[in-house]
């Protein structure tokens, strides 16, 4: 049999025939080297790819003419192809600007208009609300506003959402359905359920009152039947949410089930995009949804915003508060949370009026809307009001520190109250962020169990918004009220009393120098640049630190642990951990003793169940020793001893004092007599400091290996540090530099220095802004097609310092970017220095030629950008053009081998369209 009869197509198997011939275009070979123009067609709009999944071989073809196609196209042909090219981008400007217009300015600006006319509290308002709309006043700052306004509301939709879901899939409190369980009609209390309580065994639970209501959660009492059938019509809506099934409800179902047509719902979503939404696909369907947008902005406006704050003021104004709150410079904010507890409590008495008078559907429409209510000022206060406590009291116990007072934060407060109230908030956020970080610490440590009186991050079954919903307002704020206390005896113990202590034993040291200003300015950006670009990143990226401070904790534990006799009670026991090992995996296994989920309570009845228990979660048994209680006295007095002398140590003595009077003294030789501010003194110190001690630490751990390792190791280290210095010199040092000097001579001299003024140039600010601006531009590179820079770029990052390749670096990188910089400033130097003059112009000539040539060289290098791309994109109109009118297929391309080689010889040509 001959080669030719064993081709076959690789898609449909087929042979090759003058008609369809087979072709090779990729470098695969055997069975599958060849393939028709036909199937390869069919399979690329099928995969959506233009290459070979194997061999990833981007397949080509080569266009094919009409015979009568000329060798230039004529100018009316072109002509009419640009015509219609400008008629098409038109189009899509104007459409393009329609959807800017409506999404970015008469929804923003829509939102902002009517929260000004709600909130202005007058008829008139109302009445010259279409003009307002029309009103050229404030635009800009009005659609700022309105895009903020758009955001809150947004924010507020997807929130209620997300919180039906919550409570259809985490259930909703007990209280808020319309009967009561049938377990409770038997007199069985929650938490008192039998472990394996079922209908089956336990007969006196057995009996509902409605026997189609044995899988509903009820909260009323099952012995009133009177009406029952009447109540069972009026809820039945109410009871379909429940999961309570009847006849009638079945046939409902069934009905619902004729009416609905899942494949127009389908089809719906598919149609359905962002694009399609938004109106980027150039259909006007978006306009619809503009209007919903506006109405959707509108009613929450009205419901969460106006409402509330109108409730919130008239209660003030009738107390006699008005005047506390507007001096508070937060009037709107509290009178809007006001305005919501008296709704909540407002819900809380219609409820339960509704409850006496049997008005189930007001009943629970008034619960789900408290809990709404509930949830949102719960959040308020654990995100808002919480952190911004924390950071209030952090900055009253360490004014000492700074030598502050009450009436500098009240004047710093009276200035700028929102600028003041978000640092505090955001200090407290720090502080409570990084203490629950160490409490996730600590149950790496300690025996599961310890930290029972703590809630656990970790644990799966952990759900805040749950505990929000689920959990009575008034151990909410018993929560609150302890945590409040917890964390701000903390702040005394670690910051107020060390304080305190160093004033006394160091009274020179303190305070700490924090003014926002410095006497060297030039030299401040510097060292912002520095703090924020390399001490930072260093200290916060490396995970030793936690595990030096993980292995202080267990060093601190086992030695409390033995000289307490409290090992078993904090680390617990090998042997007692492995027998319980099957009972109890992790810390975050509750216990399940007492709490066994009764059959037919649902899922709301499980999360109450389990937020309502009473175990320790996670507990693991230990040996209590003798005069327990007096000995866990003591081990929270050791505790708080260890916490201020630990505090002490971070503040001055070997760490802190060490790191800022070190920073002084580095500091000294980069800015002489100048003061600095404190935290960059103590950066650079502790910077110096983690790197001395990453270096003994590093050295300890080669010492088992021998001396000639060690001075192995160092020989290769030191190498290394050699060549990271000299790329840092380079890339950090002589790119950056070159790089602002470059934009001071382009765009800063020439906006901000006049002709008959010489401009000063201060290096280390150059250097700073050039650092910045090689990171925009290295983040630019890396975003962007690829090409040699970028290449590079990767490449280095992929090696990074172990494996660094310095003479790859300075041929690759450092080179062609130093060179290219020192000709863009040396060229129009050269030129207005030693050119200029030579043609025998005035001074004034010279020396605004001098100023002037290097934005000029920009603006040439610009153009010159511009035209080589209108010259490519009229290329591509120009081939856009002919394929339109003289196109009539495409034939695939052989694949050659580089060796020069020829393939099998090409077909014939065949007319196919694409």
């Amino acid at each position: 049999m001959d080669t030719a009869e064993e081709d076959i197509c690789r898609v449909c198997r087929s042979e090759g025939t003058p008609e369809k011939p087979l072709y090779h275009p990729c470098v695969c070979t055997g069975s599958i080297k060849f393939i028709h123009q036909e199937c390869l067609v069919q399979w690329l709009k099928h995969s959506r790819k233009e290459y070979c999944e194997l061999c990833k071989h981007r397949f080509a073809f080569t266009p094919i003419y009409s015979p009568d196609m000329p060798s230039r196209l004529p100018i009316q042909d072109i002509f009419a192809g640009l015509v219609t090219s400008i008629g098409t981008a038109i189009r899509y400007w104007f459409h393009y600007t329609l959807v800017a217009f409506a999404w970015l300015g008469v929804v923003p600006l829509t939102a902002c208009r009517i929260y000004k006319c709600l909130f202005t509290g007058s008829v008139s308002s109302l009445l010259t609300l279409p003009l307002d709309m029309l009103s050229t006043e404030n635009l800009l700052a009005d659609c700022l506003q309105g895009c903020f306004v758009v955001t809150c509301t947004l924010c507020a939709f997807i929130s209620l959402v997300w919180l039906r879901e919550q409570i259809v899939h985490g259930g909703a409190p007990i209280w808020l359905e319309h009967a009561a369980p049938p377990f409770n009609a038997a007199g069985h209390h929650q938490n008192e359920a039998p472990v394996g309580g079922n209908g089956a065994e336990n007969p006196a639970a057995d009996q509902p009152a409605n026997p189609a209501g044995e899988n509903a959660v009820l909260g009323e009492n099952p012995d009133a039947q009177d009406g029952q059938a009447e109540e069972e019509e009026e809820d039945n809506e109410e009871e379909d949410d429940a999961g309570v099934e009847d006849a009638a409800d079945a046939n409902n179902g069934a009905q619902d089930d004729m009416n609905w047509n899942a494949l127009e719902w389908d089809r719906a979503a598919e149609e359905l995009t962002w694009e399609r939404m938004l109106g980027l696909d150039g259909s006007l369907v978006f306009l619809e949804h503009v209007f919903w947008v506006v109405s959707l902005n509108t009613l929450f406006i009205l419901v969460f915003a106006f409402c509330p704050y109108h409730i919130g003021h008239f209660s003030l104004v009738g107390l006699g508060f008005e005047e506390h709150v507007q001096a508070s410079h937060f009037e709107g904010l509290i009178t809007t949370i006001v305005g919501y507890i008296l709704l909540a409590i407002t819900l809380i008495i219609c409820h339960a009026l509704a409850t006496l008078v049997k008005f189930h559907r007001s009943r629970r429409l008034l619960g789900v809307c408290y809990i709404v209510v509930k949830v949102s000022l719960l959040v308020v206060v654990e995100i808002g009001v919480f952190p911004l406590i924390c950071g209030w009291w952090l900055d009253i116990c360490s004014l000492e520190m700074f030598d502050a007072t009450l009436k500098d934060r009240e004047l710093s407060f009276q200035s700028a109250p929102g600028t003041t109230m978000f640092l505090h908030w955001l200090v407290g956020m720090v502080y409570v962020f990084y203490f629950a970080s160490f409490i996730l610490l600590l149950r790496e440590v300690l025996r599961p169990g310890v930290l029972w009186f703590l809630r656990n991050l970790n644990d799966p079954d952990f759900n805040p918004v749950q505990e929000m919903i689920h959990l009575p307002i008034y151990r909410h704020l018993r929560r609150f009220i302890l945590s409040v206390i917890v964390f701000g005896s903390i702040v005394l113990l670690m910051l107020w009393l060390p304080i305190r202590i160093i004033k006394s034993l160091l009274p020179h040291f303190l305070p700490y120098n924090v003014m926002l200003y410095s006497d060297a300015p030039v030299s401040e950006l510097s060292l912002e640049l520095l703090l924020l670009q390399v001490v930072l990143p260093a200290l916060l990226e490396q995970g030793h630190t936690r595990q030096w401070l993980k292995g202080l904790v267990r060093a601190w534990t086992v030695t409390a642990g033995y000289l307490l006799d409290l090992h078993s009670y904090l680390l617990g026991d090998q042997e007692e951990s492995e027998n319980s090992a099957n009972q109890q995996v992790n810390n975050n296994q509750p216990a399940r003793n007492n709490n066994a989920v009764p059959a037919g309570e649902g899922l709301h009845a499980a999360h109450q169940a389990i937020l309502q228990q009473g175990g320790p979660v996670g507990f693991q048994p230990y040996r209590r020793p003798l005069n327990f209680p007096l000995r866990i006295f003591l081990l929270i007095v050791f505790m708080c001893i260890t916490l201020l002398i630990a505090s002490l140590i971070c503040l001055t003595l070997p760490a802190f004092l060490f790191s800022v009077f070190a920073g002084r003294w580095l500091m000294s030789f980069w800015t002489g007599t100048a003061k600095i501010h404190e935290l960059y003194t103590a950066a650079c110190g502790l910077y110096v400091c983690w790197l001395t001690i990453r270096a003994v630490t590093v050295l300890v751990a080669w010492m088992p290996q021998g001396r000639r390792v060690i001075f192995q190791k160092v020989k290769e280290w030191s190498l290394m540090i050699m060549k990271t210095l000299i790329v840092a010199v380079l890339l950090a040092g002589v790119v950056p530099l070159l790089l602002g000097l470059l934009f001071e001579l382009v765009i800063v001299a020439p906006l901000r220095v006049p002709l008959d003024q010489t401009p000063l140039f201060y290096p280390w600010q150059d250097w700073a802004l050039g650092v910045l601006h090689a990171k925009i531009i290295a983040a630019i590179t890396l975003m962007g097609p690829q090409w040699w820079l970028k290449t590079v770029i990767e490449q280095v990052y992929a090696n990074g310092i172990r494996n660094i390749d310095l003479h790859y670096i300075i041929r690759k990188l450092a080179a062609p970017v130093i060179s290219v910089l020192l000709l863009s400033l040396c060229i129009p130097y050269v030129i207005a220095s030693g050119v200029v003059p030579l043609l025998g112009v005035t001074a004034e000539m010279q020396n605004l030629v001098h100023r002037r040539i290097y934005p000029f060289l920009l603006m040439v290098v610009v153009l010159m950008g511009i035209l080589s791309f209108q010259v490519r994109q009229f290329k591509r109109l120009y081939e856009h053009i002919k394929n339109d009118k003289y196109l009539v297929g495409q034939r695939l391309v052989n694949y050659e081998r580089k060796s020069g080689k020829q393939g099998p010889s090409t077909p014939p040509p065949v007319s196919s369209q694409e």
